[in-house]
């Protein structure tokens, strides 16, 4: 499985952008997409999550500001991150916890990351 994440930039506060992770490859179901952040010298924490049935899962702190979305058709998740803060800067991985092989286990698998620089 592989995950092709976009969308990435540097933009200034208050401004938007909208990253997009598609995944590709051999699978039963993709149970789970969602968006991590790692900033220098801090560990890789939740953005947002969403299982194939709908359910979201926020970073209680930017809840209001970003939404996730999924795309089943296309196995493709979408963060919608507006008013951007100096704080959001980051590197945003995709994550996707993929149903694959002949028992249909639960694999994890990480996109390259994607730079979000926010400041004026």
């Amino acid at each position: 499985v592989q995950l092709q994440a976009s969308g990435g930039g540097s933009v200034q506060p208050g401004e938007s952008l909208r990253l997009s992770c598609a995944a590709s490859g051999s699978f039963f179901s993709i149970d789970e997409m969602g968006w991590y952040r790692q900033a220098p010298g801090n560990q890789r924490d939740l953005v947002a999550s969403a299982t194939n049935t709908g359910t979201t899962n926020y970073a209680e702190s930017l809840k209001g500001r970003f939404t996730i979305s999924r795309d089943n058709t296309k196995n493709t998740v979408y963060l919608q991150m507006n008013n951007l803060k100096p704080e959001d800067t980051a590197v945003y991985y995709c994550n996707a916890k993929v149903e694959s092989g002949p028992y249909r286990l639960i694999f994890s698998y990480w996109g390259q990351g994607t730079q979000v620089t926010v400041s004026s």
